[in-house]
C-alpha cells in the first residue's frame, strides 16, 4: 500500500491521498504507515494521541493551537465532509498569517498533515461529519488557544453561505495579531 504526498499552499502542510483498494464489498486503505509517514513530511515528529470528532452540519471548529507545547495533527474525515483550514502562527515564519484549506471526506479519504505551530480548524459540510486526527503532543486545556475564525487579516474563503455554528471557545477567538503565537 501507498500514499501519494502532495504540496498544498504552504510548504509545511501536506494533502495525503491514500491508494484505496475497492471491491464490491468495500474498501481498505492504509491510513497510517510510520514507515511511510517520512520526515519529509512529519518532519520528525512521532504520534503520542488519536482523538475522535462529530458534528453535524454547519459546526466550525477552530482555528486552534497550543503555545509551549504545539501539536502536529494528521487529519482525515471518516463520515462526511469538512472543509479544512491551516495557518501559520510561526511568528518567525515568512508564511506567518497565511492559511490553505482542503476538502477532506469519506468519499475522497484525503488526509491533511498540519504540522506543530500551524492553527487548525474545519466547518462541516455534510449532515454529520466524523474526524479522527493523529497527534505529535497530548492535548493541554491551559495551552490551547484560538484564533478568530473570520479574522479578515486571514482572509479565510470558507466555502459558506451559512452563518456557522460556533462553541463558546470558537466564538472568542482572538485576532491573529492579538493572539499569542508560537515564537
Amino acid at each position: 500500500m501507498g500514499n501519494k504526498v502532495m504540496a498544498t499552499a504552504l510548504p509545511e502542510v501536506k494533502l495525503i491521498e491514500p491508494d484505496v483498494f475497492c471491491d464490491e464489498f468495500g474498501f481498505c486503505y492504509e491510513s497510517f504507515s510510520a514507515d511511510e509517514f517520512t520526515d519529509d513530511v512529519s518532519q520528525g515528529f512521532n504520534f503520542v494521541q488519536d482523538r475522535h470528532l462529530k458534528a453535524v452540519r454547519g459546526v466550525l471548529r477552530g482555528l486552534h493551537y497550543q503555545v509551549q507545547r504545539p501539536q502536529g495533527r494528521l487529519v482525515r474525515v471518516v463520515r462526511g465532509e469538512v472543509f479544512d483550514v491551516a495557518v501559520d502562527v510561526r511568528l518567525n515564519s515568512p508564511n506567518f498569517g497565511k492559511w490553505t484549506g482542503t476538502y477532506l471526506s469519506e468519499t475522497n479519504q484525503r488526509q491533511l498533515w498540519v504540522p506543530p505551530g500551524f492553527a487548525q480548524g474545519f466547518v462541516v459540510l455534510s449532515e454529520v461529519a466524523e474526524c479522527l486526527w493523529k497527534t505529535t503532543e497530548y492535548w493541554f486545556p491551559e495551552l490551547e488557544r484560538c484564533i478568530l475564525w473570520s479574522d479578515p487579516d486571514i482572509g479565510i474563503e470558507w466555502p459558506i453561505d451559512f452563518e456557522p455554528i460556533l462553541g463558546t471557545k470558537d466564538a472568542a477567538g482572538r485576532r491573529l495579531y492579538e493572539a499569542e503565537n508560537i515564537a
